[in-house]
Order: structure tokens, then sequence, then C-alpha cells
């Protein structure tokens, strides 16, 4: 890592921590650190971070933290100018996910919270776009990448079993 982006890392650091209560600071690699904020935080983090540059929300995803009966919902910023990505971070229970919206902040986080609600169950409170399936058309189960959802399940309860034929001679040597 360069000095000057040594120093720009630095004063992100300082920044954050004199605005708000990180909990945690992670460098992810040389162009990317994670903030772990409070849920209170998270809507005040976002916008102090795209008034100094951080205009674009890159993604948002969520990650099923089973064990600990937790998401964690994760907000990738970019600053272009810099050549910097943001994380950050928050842990909502698994058990009637809720959050706010960050529309206000970034609108185009409406598609991103959509896909979350649709993928694992977060509400979005605020959005009420997010509610409308995008991928899963007549889904009838817990969301897909839930770690508690039982794939192998799902697909014995929804499909019929077939048995597939052998419609090929087998090879001279090949055992079938």
């Amino acid at each position: 890592m360069t000095n000057s982006m040594s120093k720009i890392m630095t004063d992100l650091v300082e920044g954050m921590n004199n605005h708000f209560d990180v909990l945690e600071t992670t460098i992810v690699m040389k162009n990317q650190v994670a903030f772990d904020v409070s849920n209170e935080d998270v809507i005040s983090s976002l916008v102090y971070l795209k008034g100094i540059g951080w205009r674009q929300l890159s993604i948002l995803t969520c990650v099923d933290w089973i064990k600990e009966d937790e998401f964690q919902l994760v907000y990738i910023l970019m600053n272009w100018d810099l050549g910097l990505r943001v994380q950050i971070r928050t842990r909502i229970p698994r058990k009637d996910p809720s959050f706010l919206t960050i529309t206000n902040v970034y609108p185009g986080a409406k598609y991103y919270e959509r896909e979350v609600h649709e993928f694992f169950g977060v509400v979005f409170e605020g959005n009420e776009e997010a509610l409308k399936q995008l991928f899963l058309e007549n889904w009838d189960d817990l969301p897909p990448l839930r770690k508690d959802f039982d794939s192998r399940a799902y697909s014995d309860r929804k499909y019929s079993k077939k048995v597939y034929n052998k419609d090929f001679d087998k090879k001279a040597g090949e055992e079938v």
C-alpha cells in the first residue's frame, strides 16, 4: 500500500471511529476496509460515507450465521476517485429478520433489498418493492440461501422422481 493510500485509509478509519461506535474494523484487502457497526449506526454511517465520496452502493448482500442465530447485512460502497471500497456490516436476528431500507440514501438499494428479501427472508421496512418476488416464482418454502433450507427435501417434495433408462450402448472395454 502506498503512503498516500495508507494515509487515506488511516483518515477513513479515524473519521469512522470519531463519528460512530465502530465495533470492529477489518482491512479486507489493500483497497477495502470493513466496519462492523450497530444497527443504529448503519444509515448514518452510509450517509456520512456518501458525503465524503462513497457515492456508489456496489452491492448489498447477506451472510447467514446459523450457529449465532443471526444474519449479517453487508453494504459494499465504492469510491471511484480513490479506487477504494468500504463495507458497512451489521447483524440482525434470524428470527423474524427486518431492517430499515436505505433507499433514501442509495435509491438503487431497492433491487438489492428485494434480492436479500427473496433469498434470505429479510424484510426491509420502507421498501414495499422488496416484498415482490423477483426470481422465485410461486416459491413456498424457506428462502433458498438460508443455511437451514434443505434443497434435497424441497426437490423430493416438489418434483417426481424419474427413472432414467440408459439409451446408449457401452463402448468396447467399458463397464456399465
